[in-house]
């Protein structure tokens, strides 16, 4: 690659002893210099060189003096070049002065030839280093902005950011693991026509990550209009759990919003499930190295999207496991019971989630009134739920406890198909 090197100086007989000193590295092609007589001459071969890569210059010269130019090309937008200054070697306060400008380095008078090859070559070679710095910064901005479409920004900084960030696997860490569904979402795809399918589904997917990207979760799948977040990785979160719950009760607040809206419009959607649990999982990429693929695997991982599941049988929205649960400071929510879900022996308690508002609303106190008589084993717990849906008919968990009681069943103990 050529170098391009502006002298500026008033010295007539320096452009010949300059050529002449370089011309092996001019015949060579390895570099090319242009000269001026001063900082005015100078800013207009600038102006018609944008290619320059250095300028070598005296400090005085007429109409505009070297301190004055480097000014100058300080102010300048986007100009990048590196400046080395010619002067006296007495005459150290300018120096200092230029150096104060952004002068990259300076050589004194008289000229050693030796000592301004030396200074070019280390100048250029800092320069490649600035090129290839501002090159990797430039590469990690378009990444960034590109990963930023696909995948939450903590994921998208660090990929983008960490050349191996693509080799993310086989870590076992503390995570949250979230999954949302859509109730009869299959039916509705198939009595919608595809043009509103495809506005109705980007509204939502758009609003639901936004969600999840405000509260520093990571997308690690999205199949159809269901979502499967993480938290605690790739970066570690001391507080996952806490961030897993109030990411799960704006989601269902947002999904209710989005089912009234569309409602209006004519279309039924059907109600967004939420499945939450804490442990530990496997995390990375997991896409073979050919693809990108960033999830989780483990115990942790099934058992969220079987609690996502149980809302279905058990009227609720949201389930949140009881490891989940103690991990949240001031957890506040409704028990619904020891699950047994599928394809487990060991009973998992689960509880639903509540906003301050709906805890503190006396309806929540009512239910656990009955839910403290149903886990003591009290045959008053049928009257006690009763009560509660004769004050709150639309109670789903409590009309769930009601029927199971009615039909024989006893205490908190619940298996799920």
């Amino acid at each position: 690659m050529t170098a391009r090197i502006l002298v500026v100086d008033d010295e007539p007989d320096l452009e010949v002893l300059i050529v002449q000193k370089f011309r092996r590295q001019i015949r060579d092609g390895a570099v090319i210099f242009l000269f001026a007589s001063d900082g005015v001459d100078a800013l207009s071969v600038i102006d018609g060189n944008s290619d320059i890569d250095m300028v070598l210059c005296d400090i005085n010269m007429p109409r505009m003096d070297g301190l004055s130019l480097l000014e100058k090309l300080q102010q300048a937008e986007g100009q990048q070049l590196s400046t080395v200054i010619v002067s006296a070697y007495g005459d150290m306060a300018n120096i200092r002065t230029a150096m104060n400008r952004g002068a990259f380095d300076f050589i004194t008078k008289p000229i050693d030839f030796a000592d301004l090859e030396t200074t070019i070559a280390k100048t250029l070679k800092h320069r490649e280093v600035l090129h290839e710095a501002h090159r990797r910064q430039a590469v990690a901005e378009r990444a960034h902005a590109s990963l930023s479409r696909y995948f939450s920004p903590n994921l998208a900084e660090r990929l983008a950011g960490d050349a191996d960030g693509l080799a993310l696997a086989g870590q076992w860490r503390e995570v949250a693991s979230l999954f949302t569904d859509i109730t009869s979402f299959t039916t509705l795809v198939e009595t919608i026509d595809p043009a509103t399918l495809g506005a109705l589904l980007n509204d939502y997917l758009a609003g639901m990550t936004d969600v999840v990207f405000a509260h520093e979760g990571t997308v690690a799948k999205i199949v159809g209009d269901a979502l499967h977040v993480l938290f605690g990785a790739p970066g570690e979160q001391q507080d996952h759990a806490a961030r897993a719950v109030a990411c799960a009760l704006e989601l269902d607040a947002l999904s209710q919003s989005f089912r009234d809206s569309w409602r209006d419009k004519g279309v039924a959607v059907g109600t967004t499930r939420i499945g939450v649990h804490a442990g530990p999982a496997l995390v990375g990429n997991f896409g073979g190295g050919r693809f990108f693929d960033y999830t989780a695997y483990g115990d942790t991982i099934n058992i969220a999207a079987r609690l996502e599941s149980a809302n279905k049988q058990l009227g609720t929205r949201i389930c949140v496991s009881g490891s989940a649960a103690a991990r949240v400071d001031g957890f506040r929510g409704r028990p619904v019971g020891d699950l047994i879900l599928r394809g487990r022996a060991e009973a998992l308690r689960a509880f639903e989630p509540l906003s301050s508002k709906q805890y503190d609303d006396p309806s929540t106190a009512s239910y656990l009134e009955a839910f403290g008589r149903l886990e003591a084993g009290d045959a008053n717990a049928v009257t006690a739920f009763a009560a509660q849906i004769g004050k709150c008919p639309d109670d789903q968990l409590a009309s769930f406890h009601l029927k199971r009681l009615l039909n024989g069943a006893k205490g908190t103990r619940i298996s799920l198909d």
